[in-house]
């Protein structure tokens, strides 16, 4: 048991922010309670398509140059961080190649040579190869022009999930399901006596909403569950993606991911501002036409059996205007920390180690304070 005269913090969230910030906290030896309405599997970050990206990720919408230059640094301390977690088959990390396509050669396009000069000394098994095209199952009517490739983490969010739920449970944080509603600058001091909490991180995601007063948007997203167990077609081992095309409004992303060791997840979709998870193959026409591109892209998926337990996921990804926060509140010991968009998985690392510093630097700096 930790000494109750340890500095106490509350994290707000269950997600992969609040739960691997709320891991690096207890870390640093700090008392941690975690709150939360929802947990794991009824969240976003079980939905997410969780593919390692150097961002701006595929589905874009990080474009923000202050915030991309800050997700930078976090998003290779995740790389790292998730390297080492693939050791442990327990986690659900996987470490297999991803193979990135482009319509047009890479460097007639500034952005993404500028992407690509970026991460290839970055990362792991880089490749820069039109000859890919050919080499894999594309098909050749699709008329691509250039691919690279590189070596990424991908997660199996069931798995994941779960391991962070029992990492934070191991780490002795206490864990409690209670929704927290209005402002919590408006009543911080209420929150950390009922929680015997000297400080506050949000990690709410599209809760931010209410408990920060922050304009927050979904951005929804769908993934089609098929088997990829090597019976109805060949075993995929490979991630492939196609980035949205900036210059069209259509609905153009091609994300084809494995999940664990059976499953293959198909993408993308990126409707902002759709609130409601009711959709499926069904009943949603752009999830059909996110199915067909993948067919198209990779004509063997159509042998492929759609899960029928789960065929669709569907999730929210949580977005402000300004893109992700990860600041102290000047006013009160409080640190935000959500708005990461489709990148949840890719930044929570990242953005945990620089959290559980700020807290520990704020504890430092009112220890020092007191002892002048």
């Amino acid at each position: 048991m930790k000494k109750t005269q340890e500095p106490g913090v509350l994290v707000i969230g269950a997600g992969v922010a609040g739960l691997t910030t709320a891991l690096c906290l207890a870390e640093k030896n700090f008392r941690v309670t975690i709150v939360a309405d929802r947990f794991a599997p009824n969240l976003t970050s079980v939905v997410a398509g969780a593919l390692w990206e150097w961002p701006p990720a595929v589905c874009g919408y990080h474009h923000d140059q202050i915030s991309l230059s800050r997700s930078k640094d976090w998003c290779m301390t995740s790389y790292d961080q998730f390297f080492d977690l693939a050791e442990r088959p327990e986690t659900g990390v996987h470490i297999r190649p991803v193979l990135f396509f482009f319509r047009q050669p890479v460097n007639n396009s500034p952005r993404d040579l500028h992407k690509m000069l970026e991460l290839k000394d970055k990362i792991k098994g880089f490749r820069h190869d039109k000859a890919m095209i050919s080499e894999e199952e594309i098909n050749p009517h699709l008329q691509l022009k250039d691919a690279y490739c590189h070596l990424a983490p991908m997660v199996d969010t069931d798995q994941y999930m779960h391991w962070l739920l029992r990492q934070v449970k191991l780490a002795g944080c206490d864990i409690r399901q209670q929704k927290i509603t209005g402002l919590i600058a408006e009543q911080e001091q209420q929150l950390r006596d009922q929680f015997n909490a000297d400080f506050i991180v949000n990690c709410s995601g599209l809760g931010a909403s209410e408990l920060a007063g922050e304009s927050m948007y979904p951005l929804r997203g769908a993934l089609v569950r098929v088997k990829n167990d090597g019976k109805k077609m060949p075993k995929i081992t490979k991630a492939y993606c196609i980035s949205h095309d900036e210059s069209s409004n259509n609905q153009d992303i091609i994300f084809i991911v494995p999940r664990g060791n059976n499953m293959l997840v198909l993408g993308g979709l990126a409707e902002k501002d759709e609130w409601s998870t009711d959709i499926g193959l069904h009943n949603h026409e752009p999830v059909q036409q996110m199915y067909e591109r993948c067919c198209e892209f990779m004509p063997i998926l159509r042998q492929a059996e759609i899960d029928e337990t789960e065929p669709v996921r569907v999730g929210l990804r949580p977005f402000r205007n300004a893109n992700v926060r990860l600041e102290k509140d000047p006013n009160y010991p409080l640190i935000h920390n959500y708005a990461h968009g489709g990148a949840g998985v890719t930044f929570s690392w990242g953005c945990a180690r620089e959290v559980s510093d700020m807290v520990q630097q704020y504890f430092y700096a009112s220890v020092t304070a007191i002892s002048a």
